[in-house]
């Protein structure tokens, strides 16, 4: 038995799960003392009436005005210039309604809205710091509103990118800061429903692999564990529903309730507990153009293999989470481990092997030296302290 010490410092916003719960999107902006908010979307969202209406119906009176030109590259410029929407609108909240897009966004504007420097200087230091400044005093409130199964709703911290021809770009980054915690969040199973499903199953791999990391990070704690846990044992039965095209009420609520549950406690002000397959998917997928999820679906197995070649990787309790009837051995428990983690990619129909991605095989040595530079190696299991000739053994036995 594990008996350390442990500090568990997080504060997660009002969590509200159930269809139809965005219609109380006023009555949550009322608590929070705000007037009017500003729904921040990509254009798909914002021009998607199964999405958008039920926002906007829910927002009422309090809706300022939508900002729809998120994009997937987080662009730092797209977060400046929501704020000037946000300012023009007269709003005091900002909605954030899709998938991490949208939601790391919204972050970049809670900072930006803060600032009183001038847009240009704050680039080129966010730039030059690999980040962006959440200044000193009160930010603007927020409510998410997710669409994906990625998990970015749950967090302190966001992704960015300073864009060539912004100020000191081209350059990435993200911004990190306890108090960007969304201050309430809303998950309406009927928007989840209007997703693509390729798109759903690509995030829902990103957040399944939240949960197992969050086992077998250094920085784990029993809280953490029992979320964990518990969300990895609702997604291993939810997520192949659901890539089998069923979007019943118990598949729903066992994949959205279950991605809630593996992130809860993820992202601290004292760090994070993603680590070495998020590595991996950084490494691979922001060079290669490929969705992080589908890029976790290939290499999270192989991951778990070469963890569990090394140290112990927590391999019981993954085995408790994950296998309906859990061996006792160890060898079993982590052949057991890597069977449903592949089980669970494939029921999501999501790419097997790194042959079938645009990630060339020559690059593997350029490719494990990023995973092993990557921040996120920090909170790799107790002990696990891999070469670069070991991440490309990784590689190869995911090609």
């Amino acid at each position: 038995m594990d008996t350390a010490p442990f500090d568990f410092d997080y504060d997660a916003g009002r969590l509200r799960y159930g269809r139809g719960s965005v219609a109380d999107l006023g009555a949550t902006l009322a608590d929070l003392g705000c007037e009017r908010a500003l729904v921040v979307c990509g254009r798909t969202v914002g021009s998607t009436p199964a999405v958008i209406n039920p926002v906007r119906e829910g927002l009422g009176d309090r809706l300022a005005g939508v900002f729809d030109r998120t994009t997937p590259e987080k662009r730092l410029v797209t977060a400046h210039e929501g704020v000037e929407r946000l300012r023009e609108a007269g709003a005091d909240a900002i909605v954030a309604v899709g998938g991490g897009s949208s939601l790391d966004t919204a972050k970049a504007m809670v900072a930006l809205a803060a600032s009183d420097h001038p847009f240009e200087e704050v680039a080129r230091e966010t730039a030059a710091r690999g980040g962006l400044v959440v200044p000193d005093g009160p930010l603007v409130p927020t409510v998410a509103v997710p669409t994906t199964l990625a998990g970015a709703d749950l967090s302190v911290m966001g992704g960015l990118t300073v864009g060539p021809d912004t100020p000191g770009g081209p350059a990435r980054g993200g911004v990190f800061d306890r108090r960007l915690m969304a201050d309430a969040l809303h998950y309406d199973p009927a928007l989840f429903e209007t997703t693509p499903a390729g798109v759903l199953a690509a995030s829902a791999m990103n957040g399944f692999d939240k949960g197992i990391e969050t086992l077998y990070a250094h920085n784990r704690t029993p809280v953490s564990d029992a979320t964990a846990v518990r969300g990895l044992s609702l997604l291993r039965e939810g997520l192949p529903a659901l890539g089998a095209g069923d979007t019943d009420e118990a598949t729903l609520y066992r994949s959205v309730v279950g991605t809630v549950l593996v992130q809860y406690g993820v992202s601290r002000a004292s760090g994070t507990t993603l680590s070495v397959i998020h590595s991996y998917g950084h490494a691979l997928a922001r060079p290669y153009d490929i969705q992080q999820g589908a890029a976790h679906g290939v290499i999270a197995p192989h991951a778990l293999r070469g963890i569990f070649d090394a140290v112990d990787g927590r391999r019981a309790l993954l085995a408790e989470a994950l296998v309906e009837d859990p061996p006792e051995d160890p060898d079993a428990q982590a052949d057991a481990v890597v069977d449903a983690v592949a089980a669970v990619r494939d029921g999501l129909n999501l790419p097997s092997r790194l042959r079938d991605t645009p990630v060339p095989r020559e690059e593997f040595g350029d490719i494990a030296e990023a995973v092993l530079g990557d921040s996120f190696m920090s909170a790799a299991p107790p002990g696990y302290d891999p070469s670069v000739a070991d991440i490309e053994s990784v590689l190869e036995a995911a090609w």
